[in-house]
């Protein structure tokens, strides 16, 4: 008798991307249904609506913005006239002048977050989070065929949140992260390496995640457009033109290969807040705002730590002036903290380290050298004791 055991073989991998659709649009399209259909954008500091006496609101159009604020996103209406997210809000409002502008509620678009990532983990539990409104889900053992338990997960967030999302099974994190583009919004995308040919390669190469805007502009200059001309690019071109680690990827991605795993969880190295001022502000006549503003950023970024259960050793600022020159400092302090004034006070000995001779445009504040906030109060527990000896 042959008692020799074999394995079984693995299964193929399939891999889930999830994207909300216009995530922080649609979520105020619940608040006011009445947009519906009309451009919209979201981004700027700019008051809510205005309550009329007949009880109608009244909207800020995009029109009427002045300042430097960037947009967070836009309904698709908006983006039929070219506005699209990061643009600044002054250079949207040259293309859409009537789009409806609001101010950005970042605490009811995670509340729906939240409600949309619980929906998703009661179906599949592998889940790795990459912002507010993304997600990868490893479903390679998931029972049900990929038509099926897509549909199922679809419907769950939508009834966790009245919200369409637009999801894409596939072999791997890369071509699923492709795939939740294709069919937007509200696609169900599957695919496979036979769909290569005919779904992915005609598709520019600044569609592939981590083929950013200069070297997808330089691939353009040698004549590769799309995913397929990159395929079949000469090896030796793009060694010469991009080094041979980056010249592999492209190689790699081209062919739709990637093996990255999906990470349900990930220690996080810092955390930080930062703001950019709708006008440069002047470090003595605006120092009263300048200080309000610092003060919440340390608030923030406590509340922050609190809420993910963190501490950290060392306090850092970043600021960037009005002739753009970035300028950073750090404070590492005895023990960790996450303790909103000790916060302010360590930003507060970094100011003090920075010459200001220019108008600030950005002011950020961050931790960093983060532990476990019960590991540190443990170990806070154990040096308290050794100091009565």
């Amino acid at each position: 008798m042959n008692t020799e055991l074999h394995a079984a073989p693995a299964r193929p991998r399939r891999i889930a991307h999830l994207d909300m659709d216009a995530f922080f649009a649609s979520v105020e399209l619940l608040r006011y249904p009445q947009l519906r259909g009309l451009p919209m954008v979201i981004g700027g500091h700019v008051p809510p609506p205005a309550e009329q006496p007949d009880g109608s609101l009244l909207f800020a159009r995009l029109r009427d913005y002045v300042g430097r604020g960037v947009i967070s996103t836009a309904t698709y209406e908006a983006r039929s006239f070219g506005v699209s997210s990061a643009m600044g809000l002054m250079k949207a409002a040259r293309l859409a002048p009537d789009a409806i502008l609001l101010p950005v509620d970042f605490a009811r678009y995670r509340e729906y977050s939240r409600r949309f990532k619980q929906a998703v983990a009661e179906l599949a539990p592998c889940i790795e989070d990459r912002g507010i409104d993304e997600i990868y889900i490893d479903l390679t053992d998931a029972a049900e065929p990929d038509a099926v338990i897509g549909a199922r997960i679809k419907a769950a967030v939508r009834q966790a949140t009245g919200l369409s999302c637009s999801l894409s099974i596939a072999p791997n994190k890369l071509l699923a992260k492709i795939g939740s583009e294709l069919d937007k919004p509200d696609g169900l995308t599957l695919l496979s390496m036979a769909d290569m040919p005919s779904r992915i390669w005609p598709l520019p190469v600044r569609k592939v995640n981590g083929i950013g805007p200069k070297s997808g502009a330089r691939l353009v200059e040698l004549g590769i457009e799309t995913v397929g001309q990159l395929a079949a690019a000469s090896p030796t071109l793009l060694h010469t033109h991009f080094g041979r680690s980056y010249a592999a990827w492209l190689m790699r991605v081209a062919r739709g290969e990637d093996d990255r795993p999906v990470q349900t969880w990930s220690e996080p190295k810092s955390i930080s807040r930062e703001t950019t001022f709708e006008r440069d502000l002047h470090v003595v006549r605006d120092k009263a705002l300048l200080s309000q503003v610092f003060r919440q950023l340390c608030q923030q970024v406590a509340g922050d730590l609190e809420r993910k259960g963190y501490m950290g050793r060392t306090v850092g600022i970043k600021l960037r002036f009005d002739d753009f020159r970035t300028v950073t400092r750090d404070h590492t302090l005895a023990g960790p903290t996450g303790d909103a004034p000790a916060i302010h006070g360590a930003a507060g000995q970094c100011l003090k380290r920075v010459r200001f001779e220019h108008r600030i445009r950005l002011l950020g504040v961050r931790v960093t050298g983060l532990v476990p906030r019960d590991q540190a109060q443990a170990a806070a527990a154990v040096d308290a004791q050794l100091s009565l000896y």
